[in-house]
């Protein structure tokens, strides 16, 4: 996949970074060999490989799912400015 310099000042902008116009076009030209890496990836048989979680084969060790700390609301909020039934009041952020 080929990116050209206008679909990397779009990326730009929308990661919100500046990037000189004269660095467009080398950049486009790094992207698209990182795209054409990725898309090497489709390749690669996969069929029957089951998904890892780590690359040696480790069972985790299991705890129970019991509360063991916890009741302690009142204390947690006790030094909060604005507090609403055991939760922190915080002001609206709207962009």
């Amino acid at each position: 996949m080929a990116l050209d310099r206008a679909t990397v000042a779009n990326i730009a902008k929308l990661a919100r970074i500046k990037v000189p116009d004269g660095e467009l076009d080398g950049l486009a030209d790094e992207l698209s060999n990182i795209l054409g890496w990725i898309e090497q990836l489709n390749e690669v048989d996969i069929a029957g490989v089951e998904p890892m979680t780590s690359v040696v084969a480790v069972d985790l060790p299991a705890r129970r799912d019991v509360v063991t700390d916890g009741g302690f609301a009142e204390k947690i909020v006790a030094n909060a400015p604005e507090t609403f039934e055991h939760y922190f009041v915080v002001p609206k952020v709207i962009e």
